[in-house]
């Protein structure tokens, strides 16, 4: 397979975000689309429906204005790589180039936690992100949350749900 310079999504945030949900990168069918977990069987939008109430069912754009207004924002750590299909484990390790979570992090006043979705969006948080940040944002919890991907089966929806409590208990605050 091929490899692409793979370019990610802009962030979907205001400076009510409590909760900032950040991915590795999107997958081919997210980029394609132009919108965050496009891929039908990724578990996100049915999971913000589980936590939230959110209807996974609306129109993508009136999906993510449910979000705003419920206090979570989007983004993803890589802003652009090179991979080799859809997976993480595809990403060519070195080609990455992380967004500038540190910036946009300054301007949410409001921020409550960072919910890494996935491992390797956590990794490189960790990696990239974290000793970047002021003491404001080094003193906020990130959490390493099972990823909504369709690659991740072994979790059940209700599985995911309880894992990503800590999303919860944060709006509610």
């Amino acid at each position: 397979m091929e490899t692409a310079r793979c370019i990610g999504l802009p962030a979907q945030t205001d400076t009510q975000c409590h909760v900032l949900v950040l991915g590795s990168m999107p997958g081919v069918a997210s980029l394609q689309a132009a919108q965050y977990y496009a891929h039908p069987r990724n578990r996100f939008w049915p999971l913000m429906a589980a936590l939230t109430g959110l209807d996974p069912a609306l129109p993508y754009l009136q999906r993510l204005q449910s979000l705003r207004e419920q206090g979570i924002g989007l983004w993803d750590v890589i802003g652009q790589c090179d991979r080799r299909g859809s997976l993480d484990a595809d990403i060519v390790r070195g080609s990455e180039v992380v967004n500038p979570l540190p910036a946009l992090i300054r301007q949410l006043p409001q921020l409550r936690g960072i919910a890494c979705n996935g491992g390797t969006a956590f990794a490189a948080w960790s990696r990239h992100v974290q000793p970047l940040l002021d003491p404001r944002a080094a003193a906020l919890p990130v959490w390493s949350l099972p990823s909504t991907s369709p690659a991740n089966a072994g979790w059940s929806l209700e599985r995911l749900t309880a894992a990503w409590q800590p999303v919860a208990v944060a709006l509610a605050q």
